[in-house]
């Protein structure tokens, strides 16, 4: 037995070797955004429907989450994919994220499911061009593709407040989570940068949970609040956002939960946090330039 087992991972490890790919790997170093809080001369900029998916790394060979697991997506899904690397989200749809990121997760390449899902594609990471060069390049990628899951993110000009406002409010009424803002004359660049900007109706970041609070009245017996914790330590609860099913078998001990939030309190702490899902990964590193 002892034997077969050690053929079978001596095996399994010349496959990987063979294949180039492993299984997990160091997260991919990505343009992160800031928030966007208004004065900005909107003719310097591209703008774009935030998509809420799961953001994905082509490396020219196979994808990658955020967090650096591999993503063992259908072949026919990246057939003709350039051998570039690309960056993007993948999407099913408008308040779809969870059937996207369980999709993802499973890597169960025979699902149906995968015929719905897109990569939209939405930057270059090694192109050296400015940001308005990287769309006429993307658009001239995903043509020569001639693949259908492997679509470009609308980028439109918008120069003025009232119009940017107004397209905001169309987005968020239907179901979007808001607009990205990428400066035109912007290289790519790793980590947060003010070059890129979200434009949405809440903030959001992650926490790991350190505690299940009963709840009272109604919710007795069931979680009540989750007491999470922030990357540098302090402690919040989050007591809103879950649904019946999420009070009965909350989020393990442990587990990161991304939870939206208000601007901050007087002591730095997120204003009226609630619960919108679990992340399936901890959040990688945030680096900074």
């Amino acid at each position: 037995m002892r034997v077969m087992l050690l053929s079978l991972l001596l095996s399994l490890l010349l496959n990987c070797l063979l294949l180039g790919v492993p299984a997990h790997a160091e997260p991919p170093r990505l343009m992160l955004a800031t928030g966007y809080h208004g004065h900005l001369a909107l003719a310097d900029y591209l703008v774009s429907e935030k998509l809420d998916g799961v953001r994905g790394r082509w490396d020219g060979q196979a994808l990658w989450t955020r967090g650096g697991a591999r993503i063992d997506a259908p072949a026919w899904f990246t057939r003709g994919w350039p051998t570039q690397p690309l960056d993007g989200e993948l999407w099913l749809g408008r308040g779809r994220f969870d059937a996207a990121s369980a999709l993802v997760r499973a890597g169960n390449a025979d699902d149906p499911a995968w015929h719905d899902l897109h990569f939209m594609l939405f930057d270059l990471p090694a192109d050296a061009g400015p940001f308005e060069a990287r769309v006429a390049r993307m658009q001239a990628l995903v043509k020569a593709s001639g693949n259908a899951q492997l679509r470009l993110v609308e980028q439109r000009r918008i120069d003025n407040v009232a119009a940017l406002d107004a397209q905001f409010a169309r987005v968020v009424a239907a179901g979007g989570e808001g607009l990205m803002l990428h400066r035109r004359d912007a290289h790519y660049l790793v980590g947060r940068s003010d070059a890129l900007l979200k434009y949405k109706p809440y903030d959001d970041a992650e926490a790991r949970v350190v505690a299940h609070l009963g709840g009272k009245g109604k919710y007795a017996g069931l979680l009540g609040a989750l007491l999470v914790q922030l990357p540098d330590g302090r402690s919040f609860r989050i007591g809103s956002g879950f649904t019946d099913a999420q009070r009965a078998a909350p989020p393990p001990l442990g587990a990161w939960v991304t939870y939206r939030y208000n601007g901050l309190t007087s002591k730095g702490l997120p204003r009226f946090a609630r619960f919108l899902h679990v992340r399936d990964e901890p959040p990688p590193p945030d680096p900074q330039r």
